[in-house]
Parts: C-alpha cells; structure tokens; sequence
C-alpha cells in the first residue's frame, strides 16, 4: 500500500499519434527511479503484474468507444497507482500497442521552482521494467535556448514523469522518451518550440497532470467537471481562473494551444478521485484522462462535424438573445462591422445537430427545451428552442419583459447519442462519465434526459439516475434492474458573459 501523503501528486498524459521518428542520439548517463516502491511497486514482476492488472481491468469496464486510429494527445494522472492507477490505466489503454516510437513526456513542476522547461541530462531513463532510450534534444535547446535548460534538482527530485513511464512500457515495447518538466511558461511559445516534433505521426505527446487537490469530494467532482468542460471546448482563455483547477496548468494549456492549432478533438476517457480508493470524502485529490485524436480517426458516420469554436458559440448565443428580444418587440442590437445575420451564414452553423437551449434567472433554471435529434441547421434549433424555452417551457410561466433583462441563456450543441451497452447496475454506473456524459433512458413510451451539466447538481451517478428515472415517470430505482435503454451523448456549451 502507498502512504497517503503521496497521493495528492498526480499525472496528465498527452499523446499524438503516428509512424516514424527520426533516430534520437545517445548519451552516457542514466537516470534511476527515484519513487519505485513508494508511487508504484519496485520489484519488476510486482510492477508488470500490477501495471497490466490495471489496464485489464480498464479494458473490462470500458465502453469499447474509444477510436482505434488518429491518437494524437493523451491527459494521464500520476499520483501512486493505488489512487490513480485505475484512471491512468483508461489512458493507457487508449495507445494502439506499438503504435509510436517517440513519445513527448511533459509534467509540472512540483518540487525545485523555475521557468519554461527542464531537460533531462542523461541518455537513458530506467523503471523497474527496463530503459528507455533518451531523445536527443538539440533540435530545442539550440533553436530556443532560453526555453530549454537542465535543472539537476528537478530531474533528481520530480515523480510526475517517472510514474507515468511503466504505463506506457507496458503499451510500447520500443520507443524513445523526450522528458520535459514545465514550470511557468508562455503556452502558445511552447507550442511553437514543440509544435514541429508533433508533426510526426510516430510521435506521441503525453502531458502529466492531476485535477483538483483536497476539496470535499462533491466539491471535486463539481470543479473537475468545469475543468474538464474547459478543455473540451479547447478553452482559448485557459490561464484564467486556474484556483485549484490542474496541477499541470502549464503542460495542459501547452496541450491545448496544439489541440487548437491542429484541429484534435478531445475525449473524456476515465475520471476518479482518491476517495475512490481510500474512502476518504473529506479532502480528495481529483484524477482524469482524457485523449486527443487527430481529424481523420473522428470522422464517425453518425458524427463528424469539427468542434465549434468560442467565436462560432457565441454568435449561437447572441442569436439566442436576438431571438427573445424579436419576440417582444425590441431592438436587436446596434450596427456592427459583420451583422450577426452575415455571420449565421458560416458552414459550421448550419450542420444537422441536436440542441437545447437554458434560461436562468439568478443560477435558477428558468427554462429548458431542446432536440436530442439532428434533424435541423444549428441555427433553427437554436431559434426554435429558444422561444420554446422562454415560453413553452411547462414547469414555467412565459417569460416576462422585464425578466429578459435578468436572464442568462446557453446554448448546448449535442453530439448525436449512441447507444450505451451495460451487463446490470454496477456496470452502468462504471460506464458512466460525470460531467461529460449526457444521458437518455427509455423504457417503453417513457423516456428523458438529462444534458452533462445536471451532473453539477447531482454529482453521484446514483442521484444522477435516480432523479433522471422520476423525471421520466418511472420509479427513482428502476435503473437498478438493468431493463432501461441507455444512450448518451456529449455537449459544447456557450453561455453569455455576465451582464
């Protein structure tokens, strides 16, 4: 068992996928493990044993939808495998076996203090389940000299490379390593000094990075859940708001800056906390993995649109308010230098998706209605939902005038839900992911659903369930009988800034 005190140091690990890397020179030196026997077990049988226990165990619980091709990123957590191991296991299981031959290792700094990034000096990087080849790194440190150095104390001291390392050995029988640990750096700068080793489909960028660190678990849940929301949406204003978000905010907001630029999608693969594993509620440390996948491996039938960006959101949005404001009679909005109708004309808003449509008054749901099919332009739905939100909404009144003036709209723009196969109760409430999942059930002519940010209000996937039941008619435990169909779906979300 690993002392508690190690577990509130976590890893996220990032991935790009592809064929061949150029040859990487060797050095002399070796760098030793540092925590085996502490993190994870230091014997090599114990190690293989429990790494590999870990992964079988993800592969069983998985939902087996997980793209085969196109990996290209992957956010992995690095606490001591007792806590993480199960999480970090979804991670792993995601990498095609030998399906890179470079891997980009990138983690915070959590024990000396410095800027930008430190190298590794040695030539080879040892676990107890063997050595990897080091990259070299002159390409880097010759072209962008003041982002790349070697602080001995961090290579010496840092775990949040070494504990990821075994999982990918167990994925990746040959392969050369680039560790990177960040400290406080200019994320878009960073991508640029990495930005062309991605290039290389035989490439692997994996970044090492915990959630949230000793909330309450319902607390945890509910901001890993916004975190994780952000990076869905390839959040552009990353850096704001990091209280207690990631302890690898400069290696995710790196990620993302590449994720933007090279069009990756993001996929919520597993999440968890240390109270999972200790029972603890009081204080958690939170863990996610997520994956990125390159363009090609998301072009699912029922679903290859490209994300929207922030921009194209808000205009969705503004067409929300413009829409309400036309119903009573008022002035759309001032003269600007691309109307809004100009901008309604982009490609992206007008595919076929599913979309609700949510008014609130002072955080109080106010109304709520949507399609789940993709049977209309993005733009049509959002108009039409949300007059049907404002006034036909039958938990509501009508909107008033004056309360235009005080509500809030999103608008949530649906991937088009896919069927969710589960053996009974247990396995259910495995599969399910909070935060990112949305979910309909059906059970003859009843049926409902509930869109991923209800999870902030009932964090626990037996809350989630049970509420979703009664809402549908049925009784508040029926889901435990395993008789319900099960579809979920994911959203981006857009919501007006304060005013």
């Amino acid at each position: 068992m690993f002392a508690y005190r190690y577990l509130l140091l976590g890893i996220v690990t990032i991935l790009l996928g592809g064929l061949t890397a150029p040859p990487c020179t060797a050095g002399t030196d070796v760098r030793n493990p540092v925590w085996a026997g502490r993190f994870y077990p230091a014997s090599q049988k114990e190690l293989d044993r429990t790494v590999r226990g870990l992964i079988t165990a993800a592969r069983q619980k998985s939902a087996n939808r997980v793209p085969r091709q196109g990996l290209r990123a992957l956010i992995m957590p690095h606490a001591g495998y007792v806590y993480s191991g199960a999480t970090a296991a979804h991670a792993a299981l995601a990498i095609p076996r030998d399906g890179f031959k470079r891997v980009v290792l990138l983690g915070p700094d959590h024990r000396v203090g410095f800027n930008n990034a430190s190298l590794t000096p040695a030539s080879r990087w040892r676990t107890p389940l063997g050595e990897v080849p080091i990259c070299d790194s002159s390409q880097l440190t010759d072209r962008w000299p003041d982002l790349f150095a070697t602080v001995v104390a961090s290579d010496r001291q840092e775990h949040c490379l070494e504990v990821i390392l075994p999982f990918l050995q167990a994925r990746l029988t040959q392969f050369e390593l680039l560790p990177l640990v960040l400290g406080p750096c200019d994320a878009r700068q960073m991508a640029r000094a990495i930005g062309p080793l991605m290039q290389d489909e035989s490439t692997l960028l994996v970044v090492s990075a915990d959630m949230s660190h000793y909330l309450p678990a319902a607390e945890a849940i509910k901001r890993d859940q916004q975190t994780l929301r952000r990076i869905l949406a390839l959040d552009p204003h990353w850096s704001i708001d990091q209280d207690n978000r990631t302890c690898g905010r400069f290696p995710i907001g790196v990620l993302l800056e590449l994720a933007r630029s090279q069009q990756w999608r993001p996929m919520v693969l597993h999440t968890s906390n240390s109270g999972d594993a200790s029972g603890d509620k009081d204080a958690v440390v939170g863990y996610a993995a997520v994956a990125f996948y390159g363009e090609k491996s998301m072009s699912k039938p029922n679903d290859n649109r490209q994300p929207l960006t922030p921009e194209q959101g808000a205009v969705l949005v503004k067409l929300a308010r413009q829409t309400l404001a036309r119903q009573f009679g008022r002035e759309v909005e001032p003269k600007q230098a691309q109307p809004l109708e100009t901008l309604l004309e982009d490609h992206a808003l007008q595919a076929r998706c599913g979309t609700f449509v949510t008014l609130k008054i002072d955080n109080q749901l106010r109304g709520c209605i949507g399609s789940l099919s993709a049977s209309e332009p993005l733009v049509t739905g959002v108009r039409d939902n949300a007059i049907n939100a404002a006034f036909h909404d039958p938990r509501f009144s009508p909107l008033s005038q004056k309360e235009l003036d005080q509500v809030h709209i999103e608008v949530s723009v649906l991937t088009e839900p896919v069927d969710l196969a589960y053996r009974d109760a247990d396995d259910l409430l495995a599969k399910l992911r909070p935060g990112i999942d949305g979910v309909i059930l059906k059970k003859g002519y009843a049926s409902a659903t509930f869109l991923p940010q209800v999870w902030d209000q009932l964090p626990r996937p037996e809350q989630f369930l049970t509420h979703l039941c009664m809402k549908a008619g049925l009784s508040g435990g029926q889901w435990r009988k395993g008789d319900l169909k099960i579809k979920i779906y994911q959203v981006q979300y857009f919501e007006e800034d304060a005013h």
